[in-house]
């Protein structure tokens, strides 16, 4: 199925005593270009969530948004600085004996000393931590992409009416092209009786003439060529891969023979038929910017 580039997703999970939220949300751009924005001691994660958004999109200006919130503030381990305390307690011993001072020193009197206790954070596994924030990016990508979906299938949908109405539009150019030689050989036919007055006309003359105007201006080729590149879109749209970037080059081979029809129309109705051609086609360019 066809999708969008523009989406949004997010998930929420608890994994290994860490709160971990993954949201992200993307808008068109020729390519992927995706940003990842993470609190700074996390900072290791940007390039696996970055090589996980280039496993599942395509296309599209991407910004991911993560955070990781870790359960009573983390593991913290408590030291003692043994060497410090030792000579904290030898000098209390000594202050006790040398002023006849009663020795009361408890191990909450060492504690408060400087130095004596350290904290230091533990620092989370880094892998683990790794593999848990691409396991709900996964999460999230799937809430992503189910919007992605529907707005590809309201996308192609349009696309697939727009394309109808071209192939009504080049049907009419079809029907049109033979009038039009009948209307210039009628033409050719009036005015040179006009100017030859009561002298024959040579009919072989406006045969030729005529038949040479036919080749110059007959769009059989386009309207074929472009009859064919809406049958390839048609099946593009049916697709599973991402078809964004084909669909914008067959977009231009449509625009280019309805130039082509136009260059040769000479005529005022099929001149307008163009126009409503090269108009559907536009929207058709404007709406497949947003497909993947």
């Amino acid at each position: 199925m066809m999708k969008s580039m523009t989406g949004y997703g997010c998930a929420k999970e608890q994994r290994g005593g860490k709160t971990i939220t993954v949201e992200l949300r993307a808008v068109n751009h020729r390519y992927l270009d995706c940003a990842v924005k993470a609190p700074r001691q996390y900072s290791f994660l940007e390039e696996a969530v970055k090589k996980a958004a280039a496993a599942r999109i395509a296309r599209g200006k991407v910004e991911v948004f993560v955070a990781v919130e870790v359960e009573g503030g983390g593991a913290v381990n408590v030291t003692v600085n043994h060497a410090l305390a030792a000579h904290y307690l030898a000098a209390l011993r000594e202050l006790a004996q040398t002023y006849g001072l009663r020795e009361d020193v408890t191990a909450m009197t060492l504690a408060k000393l400087p130095d004596v206790l350290g904290s230091e954070r533990v620092e989370q596994d880094a892998d683990e931590l790794t593999g848990d924030v691409t396991a709900v990016f996964a999460a999230a990508c799937d809430s992503f992409d189910q919007m992605r979906l529907r707005e590809g299938a309201r996308l192609a949908d349009d696309v697939r009416a727009r394309c109808a109405a071209i192939e009504a539009l080049v049907g009419e150019v079809e029907t049109r092209a033979p009038a039009r030689v009948r209307e210039y050989r009628e033409r050719l036919l009036a005015r040179m009786r006009e100017v030859l007055a009561d002298a024959g006309v040579d009919e072989t003359r406006i045969v030729t003439e005529a038949a040479i105007y036919a080749d110059k201006t007959a769009v059989d080729e386009e309207t074929v060529r472009l009859r064919s590149h809406l049958h390839q879109l048609g099946l593009m749209l049916e697709e599973k891969q991402p078809v964004g970037r084909k669909l914008d080059f067959l977009v231009q081979e449509m625009n280019r023979e309805a130039n082509t029809i136009g260059s040769k129309a000479n005529d005022v109705e099929m001149a307008r038929l163009v126009v409503d051609i090269k108009g559907e086609i536009e929207k058709i360019r404007e709406q497949i910017q947003n497909i993947e």
